[in-house]
């Protein structure tokens, strides 16, 4: 029976793909988990939504599972902690309740008035170099040419939905909707507000909207949730929330992106300390005492999860995607395990067979940030095999976090060497040793890895209750493997990495001209 030594957080991870909500101790331990999936609405006009109401739903279906599933004898939830996609915008009323689906980060409706809001012309990378400069040196980045961000989304809303737009109170991210529903109070964390890129970043302890930034992307500051200190209580569990999530009310703690919560449940807090996560996308993340931003690669700090410091962000499009495409769309073997199609991946020598795979099936967006570029499997020949185009996917999509790892050292200016890796793809031992071998650096495999986001949600409500400290959650975080690169393979993936950033050198023209004036599909 688990000892009740720390406190226990119910944490609600709400996915792209629905909820995942777990009990976990203030000291990091999962002790139960359940999922509730739910659905993207695809609209005819090529939009990409999702139903608020249905979230909560699933939260509250989810959250119920995962109390039943808990061992007999743990203590109650103390607090509640929130963790959420990011950059998918939510219009409220007064009374947090919505007003409309939520537009997801995959929707590209928002590009022109993106591209409108980034203008005028002369341009440099479509942005007016002016504005571009203002918002790289206040915020860190700049609206998403493409509308996947707030800016594009707000503004999308204020020109096809007007009645909606004027009506909005807020536009909020999934976790302040969560938050608001379970408080009454409308708000947003500092990380959290980032990507409207209209917050001043350069002061870390003081983000605030900044009323220029604002205007030259045409948002309101009064459309906008206020911005509270991260960490911090939001309120106590309305009473109502509270049965309907089968606990007792307690303090709700501000929402923090998806990629902040899993940068602290990696246990990657210390300053250069750095984590890789691997799901259906992939990351290279860590935090930094500095604001930094290299506009040629995609890689910016950003406001992190923990008061006063900068987390790197970059943002690699496809990662355990490709391997799911692979089995269900070109192998046509949905029912098929990933452990299976692994296992005969790890009968193939490295370098499979000499087969290589470019993983941009939707585009790319670190260390290139190229809206047409697209997926290929090349170099086949009659020794292709199955297992051949499993561990080529496998090492096309470590190719191309070399390619982001590569930059990213240069942002830092300073070797990444140690690595903690979290996400579903961390489950493979192979896919692990491969990463360490292509990388040439160390990878340490993190406990539950697929458990980062709760755990890292709960660690940052530990430290709001004052149950730890940040300095306490690299101990607190367990190692479960250690991979260390097999130097047989340096040549090989050396000789690899040239002819993978080759490959996109020789073909960007071409899928230019192929997919002009497509979205990311």
């Amino acid at each position: 029976m688990p000892q009740n030594v720390a406190t226990n957080i119910l944490a609600i991870d709400l996915g792209t793909g629905g909820p995942k909500v777990s009990l976990v101790s203030s000291a990091g331990e999962v002790l139960a988990t359940a999922f509730e999936p739910t659905p993207l609405i695809h609209t005819p006009d090529g939009g990409i939504e999702q139903d608020a109401e249905g979230w909560w739903s699933a939260v509250t279906a989810a959250s119920r599972a995962a109390i039943a599933a808990a061992p007999a004898g743990v203590a109650k939830p103390a607090a509640v902690a929130v963790t959420a996609q990011w950059v998918t915008t939510l219009a409220v009323d007064e009374h947090g309740d919505p007003l409309m689906n939520a537009i997801s980060w995959m929707d590209g409706r928002g590009a022109p008035y993106a591209s409108a809001a980034v203008g005028p012309a002369p341009r440099v990378s479509g942005y007016n170099p002016r504005k571009l400069a203002r918002w790289i040196r206040r915020t860190g980045g700049a609206p998403s040419l493409q509308g996947h961000d707030p800016v594009g989304q707000i503004l999308l809303i204020a020109e096809r939905h007007p009645d909606i737009f004027e009506r909005t109170a807020a536009f909020v991210e999934p976790g302040d909707f969560l938050t608001a529903r379970m408080t009454g109070r409308i708000v947003t964390a500092a990380e959290t507000a980032t990507t409207c890129w209209g917050t001043d970043t350069r002061k870390i302890e003081a983000v605030d909207y900044d009323d220029g930034l604002l205007k030259m992307s045409g948002l309101r500051r009064d459309k906008l949730a206020p911005i509270v200190a991260s960490g911090s209580v939001v309120g106590e569990l309305l009473p109502a929330r509270a049965a309907e999530l089968g606990i007792d009310p307690v303090p709700v703690i501000a929402s923090s992106p998806d990629i902040m919560s899993a940068a602290v449940g990696s246990g990657a807090v210390t300053d250069g300390a750095m984590h890789l996560y691997i799901g259906t996308s992939a990351w290279l993340s860590g935090h930094v005492p500095f604001k930094r931003t290299d506009v040629f690669h995609n890689i910016a700090t950003l406001p992190s999860a923990i008061r006063g410091r900068y987390l790197v962000c970059t943002e690699q499009q496809t990662a355990g995607a490709s391997l799911a495409h692979l089995r269900d769309s070109l192998l046509g073997v949905p029912e098929m395990p990933f452990d299976a199609l692994v296992a005969e991946a790890a009968e193939v020598p490295p370098g499979s067979d000499g087969a290589l795979f470019t993983p941009w099936l939707n585009g790319e967006r670190t260390p290139i940030d190229d809206l047409h570029t697209r997926a290929a499997y090349a170099n086949l020949s009659l020794k292709t095999t199955r297992g051949s185009l499993v561990r080529a996917t496998l090492e096309g999509v470590a190719l191309n976090v070399r390619w982001m790892h590569h930059y990213t050292e240069k942002l830092v200016k300073d070797r990444i060497d140690d690595i903690a890796i979290i996400g579903g793809g961390a489950e493979s031992s192979l896919w692990c040793q491969i990463f360490s071998d292509v990388l040439d650096r160390q990878v340490r495999r993190v406990d539950q890895p697929r458990q980062a986001n709760t755990r890292g949600a709960a660690l940052l409500a530990g430290v709001a209750l004052g149950e730890t400290t940040i300095d306490q959650i690299p101990q607190l975080v367990r190692t479960a493997e250690t991979f260390t690169p097999n130097a047989a393979n340096r040549a090989l993936y050396d000789e690899l990495f040239d002819e993978f950033r080759g490959f996109h050198k020789a073909n960007r023209k071409m899928y230019a001209r192929m997919n002009a004036g497509a979205g990311h599909d």
